[in-house]
């Protein structure tokens, strides 16, 4: 199993950036598909960005063009940036770490990032 610690967070302004830092332990990172979600109040979690053990990306379309991430296999890290912040972005940020296998995967999760953005 995984063990996910997320950082990163905070209060930023509209307009600003932030980075998304994941700490992951317990298990072989390279092979695992590692993912941002966002939980909104009362909102479903919905994927952001995944960025595959192999290198391949894929982003939600509402994020394309503002989000990046990425991963450092030799930290054990995986980073989302995020720019052009907007009060609607407001969610907790949850990190995914997502090992497939044969017919299924399994997915770790981390507790989760709060993030609001406000002037």
């Amino acid at each position: 199993q995984m063990q996910l610690v997320e950082s990163g967070g905070g209060l930023v302004q509209p307009g600003g950036s932030l980075r998304l830092s994941c700490a992951a332990s317990g298990s072989i990172f390279s092979v695992y598909d590692m993912g941002w979600y966002r939980q909104a109040p009362r909102k479903q979690r919905d994927l952001v960005a995944r960025l595959t053990g192999s290198g391949f990306t894929n982003y939600a379309d509402s994020v394309k063009g503002r989000v990046i991430i990425s991963r450092d296999n030799a930290k054990n890290t995986v980073y989302m940036q995020k720019n052009s912040l907007k009060p609607e972005n407001k969610a907790v940020y949850y990190c995914n770490a997502r090992l497939s296998y044969g017919i299924g995967w399994k997915d770790d999760w981390g507790q989760g990032t709060q993030v609001t953005v406000a002037s």
